[in-house]
């Protein structure tokens, strides 16, 4: 594998890793987000997944955004019978984001976007030793 291949599989990760915090952070702001007419539907955390991507020439792998999806897992059921977005037995309907779950994830994501960042200053530093010994 060259140099530009283990970059581009790198910059790849970057890539995806700072588009899923981008949305954690639109889950993470949109956590107390309600509807604002009764029997509306609250914020709908989404979800990002990826897959892999197989350059066929050389060989090299990197990693692309599949889909950004929504989590149609059940909303949270709050008593709240002033509320504006209420229903009819006085519940509100609340975001189905967990800022615990949402925290894990972002330090995921900052971990594996650190690691890209590592390899890349790694292979940086192995072509600057290179060029050194060439001289």
């Amino acid at each position: 594998m060259d140099l530009r291949s283990s970059l581009d599989i790198s910059a790849s990760g970057l890539r995806a890793q700072s588009l899923r915090m981008r949305v954690i952070s639109e889950n993470l702001a949109n956590a107390d987000s309600v509807a604002t007419t009764p029997g509306g539907d609250p914020y709908r955390r989404r979800v990002v997944t990826f897959q892999p991507n197989l350059d066929d020439p050389q060989g090299a792998r990197g990693v692309q955004v599949r889909a950004i999806t929504t989590d149609n897992s059940a909303f949270q059921r709050v008593y709240q019978p002033g509320h504006p977005a209420a229903d009819a037995d006085g519940y509100v309907e609340r975001p189905n984001v967990s800022s615990l779950i949402e925290t894990a994830d972002m330090r995921a994501a900052q971990r594996s976007y650190e690691a890209n960042l590592n390899a890349i200053e790694a292979a940086k530093s192995m072509t600057m030793r290179t060029i050194d010994l060439l001289k």
